[in-house]
């Protein structure tokens, strides 16, 4: 086996099955039911990929990823498996990890800006319909061009409040801004706010040098984002990892195919990213996984089934896993059809049979050959990582994040003057000058003519018979005085 090869495991017969390198910024799938053997797949691919000298960045959405900054505890199950590869390179070894965390809790915070997240992709973290996305890309031409900054939410939450205040004044230069629609925008990230996406928007913001390091031996670093937490807002889960491949795009220089990935990005629960949502920004989850492989970046997708990655994105997932389903639905048999239907036949058994009758830490395997085609699809028993399988346990995990090469970078909240400083300063000096304009209209009023105490008399006798005269009783009284008046003449 070459050094171009990443091991994978074998078959039953003993042929090795080995991921080749070259070919691996080509993207690739790991499917399977819950309980078969997903997460080991993983972890497997990424020690291998870290051996090789290439960066991993994970989420960890079941807490158990940790494990791969300890060596393995070799026995059990895992040297049964070995027995059954014949195992003779096998060695309990970690892998380099940082730890990361939107919240800063269990991992360095990992922060963007508004500004860089875009209008599209904060859209969809509100569920937002079309005209309110378009009031919302509006609201950002307007920071654009006024030169303010938005950094974080409450940047944000200003922006909208000043565009409310000012909408007839500039809805001549930026179309209509209707009342109705930036209020519903108001309330959706009043929404954003209570679900503590503010950890997630501020500074400072990743660098993404920061996600693409070796260590000292020349190991590649393994990124583990702790996703236990933010899984309870889905929609942020799966935006802000999109938005990661967006930055990983518009950044990176073009590299081709290159002898092996700059860095290897595994989204769990793919399906999070594409279920709901909208057209275009499914347009731009296709042409980024379409485009950013010229970036030297592979991306694998992990999911339940097939039928959870739409197919423009799913034709481009070169190297594929297909761990155990169940065909206990008809949705089931559908998506067991379609996982067979993916794989290039191997003439010796049945794809579809072999599916559903996969044991535990089983896979039929397919990966992209030296040309870039599909090789026939084979029963293979996954190898066992050389890390720990499951998690750190707390105080592990707080000794090797103490030590992390980047401890105090991220930790501190910067704050610098953006939109909510100047639209504040904005708002307080036009509070002054209608102040001072009061004031001068006030000095500028003539002084009230002060009459005696007859003309005071006169004035209260005359205002009190004009309120009179709404009713019957006063009318009366008002022809009595004038028959008077007029008769004494």
């Amino acid at each position: 086996m070459t050094s171009t090869q990443l091991p994978l495991g074998g078959t039953r017969e003993g042929q090795a099955i080995s991921l080749h390198l070259p070919m691996a910024n080509r993207h690739g799938l790991i499917t399977g039911a819950t309980g078969t053997g997903k997460t080991v797949t993983l972890q497997t691919l990424a020690e291998g990929f870290s051996r090789a000298g290439t960066p991993v960045f994970m989420a960890d959405v079941k807490g158990d990823l940790s494990g791969l900054a300890a060596p393995a505890n070799p026995g059990g199950k895992i040297a049964e498996r070995l027995a059954q590869l014949g195992g003779a390179d096998y060695r309990p070894r970690p892998c380099p990890t940082l730890f990361w965390d939107l919240f800063g809790a269990a991992g360095h915070p990992l922060r963007a800006t508004v500004s860089e997240l875009g209008p599209l992709l904060l859209a969809n973290i509100m569920e937002l319909n079309d005209t309110q996305t378009g009031v919302l890309y509006g609201c950002f031409r307007i920071a654009d061009d006024e030169g303010l900054l938005l950094l974080d939410l409450k940047d944000l939450r200003a922006l909208l409040g000043w565009v409310a205040d000012n909408a007839k004044a500039l809805g001549g230069r930026y179309d209509n801004l209707p009342g109705n629609s930036l209020g519903a925008i108001q309330r959706r990230l009043l929404v954003l706010e209570q679900e503590d996406a503010e950890h997630f928007f501020g500074e400072p913001s990743l660098r993404l040098a920061d996600l693409m390091q070796r260590d000292f031996s020349g190991q590649g670093v393994v990124s583990i984002l702790d996703a236990t937490r933010l899984m309870q807002s889905p929609r942020l889960y799966a935006t802000f990892l999109l938005w990661l491949l967006s930055e990983l795009f518009e950044n990176l220089p073009e590299v081709g195919d290159p002898a092996q990935p700059v860095l290897v990005f595994f989204f769990d629960e793919a399906h999070l990213l594409f279920n709901s949502a909208p057209r275009p920004l499914l347009e731009k989850i296709e042409q980024l996984v379409r485009l950013i492989r010229s970036k030297g970046v592979g991306v694998y997708f992990i999911s339940q089934s097939p039928l959870d990655i739409p197919d423009t994105v799913l034709g481009q997932l070169g190297n594929r896993v297909q761990h155990a389903l169940r065909a206990f639905t008809p949705r089931d048999e559908k998506a067991v059809k379609a996982a067979a239907r993916t794989f290039r036949a191997n003439p010796a058994f049945d794809t579809q049979a072999a599916i559903t009758t996969l044991g535990v830490g089983e896979a039929l395997v397919s990966v992209l050959d030296e040309k870039g085609a599909p090789t026939a699809v084979e029963i293979t028993l996954i190898c066992p990582p050389e890390s720990r399988i499951g998690p750190l346990s707390t105080a592990e995990r707080a000794a090797r994040h103490g030590a992390s090469p980047l401890a105090g970078r991220y930790e501190q909240v910067l704050d610098r003057e953006s939109a909510f400083e100047l639209l504040a300063a904005r708002v307080a000096q036009q509070q002054r000058e209608q102040k001072e304009q009061e004031q001068l209209r006030d000095k500028a009023k003539p002084a009230p003519r002060r009459s005696g105490n007859r003309d005071s008399m006169l004035e209260s006798i005359a205002k009190s018979t004009l309120r009179s005269l709404g009713s019957q009783l006063g009318r009366r009284i008002a022809r009595g005085l004038l028959g008077s008046m007029l008769g004494g003449r």
